[in-house]
């Protein structure tokens, strides 16, 4: 069984989810007889099977007897994985500074390979100076306490380690609408910060790649809201498309999905390119 034991929790779900489909689809069996099998509906299966919901070491088992999988190395390892998909991510202590639809998506994005995104309103959360950030969730969270506001924040810069870990470090591409950069969240002075932030991370850092879509591009489909796509090192897993809106997100799948890739496809085409970019976003320095 060819699975990232490295992975956070949630990928490690996706991996077995997946497996166990692979695995039922071998043996022609229906979602809904498949979720007769742990005591379950074919909806609760089909969650399972997408990882996204916790497996029971018990339904393991019974899904496995299904399958016809009696070899005790494989389903001893089937439980391994089980196990280290319930420890929790670093994240889960902040459960009360972390809405729970977020919450999914933090184990996605900590699991990835390679995020790719498109803001139009803020800066991407993971290339956001501290500053900024702050400004932000202030602005999101007006009515917080200033320990809860305290809190996000750490999460956020907490998330952007990601790009900086020894081992396993994500390649991030984003696209960062024009009206964001001149968008003076938190003043002209974090501003500044902010812009000079992304030069050196444009310069410096091999695995990001920024590029500005400027307004001379014109309209374009993905204007009502920002887009991300997360892919993961197991070839068995699908991206993941993650559409987050003002109290929550959804993830088209599907053709759906597929619609949302061409778009991302096409919004890399129409930005300047990185080197452009990079000189695009020392003129805007002189805006502040």
């Amino acid at each position: 069984m060819l699975v990232n034991r490295q992975a956070g929790p949630t990928a490690l779900r996706m991996q077995i989810g997946a497996r166990l489909r692979r695995m039922r689809e071998d043996n022609g069996i229906g979602q809904a007889e498949a979720g007769e099998a742990i005591r379950a509906s074919a909806s609760k299966m089909s969650r399972l099977e997408l990882g996204r919901h916790g497996f029971k070491v018990r339904d393991v088992l019974d899904l496995l007897d299904l399958y016809g999988v009696h070899d005790e190395d494989e389903r001893e390892s089937f439980l391994e994985l089980v196990r280290a998909a319930k420890k929790p991510g670093w994240w889960q202590s902040y459960g009360d500074a972390i809405p729970s639809w977020f919450e999914q998506y933090l184990g996605l994005e900590q699991s990835a390979t390679t995020i790719r995104t498109y803001e139009v309103q803020y800066i991407p959360g993971l290339l956001q100076t501290r500053d900024y950030a702050r400004a932000v969730i202030g602005l999101e969270h007006h009515d917080a306490a200033y320990d809860g506001l305290e809190r996000r924040l750490t999460v956020r810069m907490t998330r952007q380690q990601i790009l900086h870990r020894q081992v396993g470090r994500a390649t991030l591409w984003a696209v960062i609408d024009e009206a964001a950069l001149r968008r003076p969240i938190g003043g002209r002075d974090t501003m500044r910060a902010q812009i000079e932030h992304l030069i050196t991370v444009s310069e410096e850092m091999p695995n990001v790649r920024l590029q500005v879509l400027p307004f001379a591009a014109g309209g374009h489909l993905a204007l009502g809201g920002p887009i991300t796509i997360v892919r993961f090192a197991a070839h068995d897993l699908e991206d993941v498309v993650y559409l987050e809106h003002l109290t929550g997100a959804r993830y088209p799948e599907g053709q759906e999905s597929a619609r949302y890739q061409k778009i991302m496809d096409t919004l890399v085409i129409r930005a300047a390119r990185p080197a452009r970019t990079t000189a695009f976003l020392k003129d805007l320095l002189n805006d502040y």
